[in-house]
């Protein structure tokens, strides 16, 4: 059986820490995912803005579940 991944986001923040996105992605949709441009506080997207706005410099990770 293939591992699964899931998605970490963490925070630079230490009032946040690490929380998990998703879970039971295969290794290709996990990469996929970090590799977009929206999976850290430099994305463009209005939602990766707020998120920003919110919470601080953050980045999407993943790790073997």
């Amino acid at each position: 059986m293939e591992p699964t991944y899931k998605i970490v986001r963490f925070h630079q923040s230490e009032k946040l820490g690490p929380i998990v996105m998703q879970e039971g992605l295969t290794l290709e949709e996990a990469r996929e995912h970090c590799c977009h441009p929206d999976s850290d506080h430099r994305g463009k997207s209005r939602e990766a803005q707020a998120y920003t706005l919110a919470h601080g410099p953050w980045f999407d990770g993943y790790e073997e579940e």
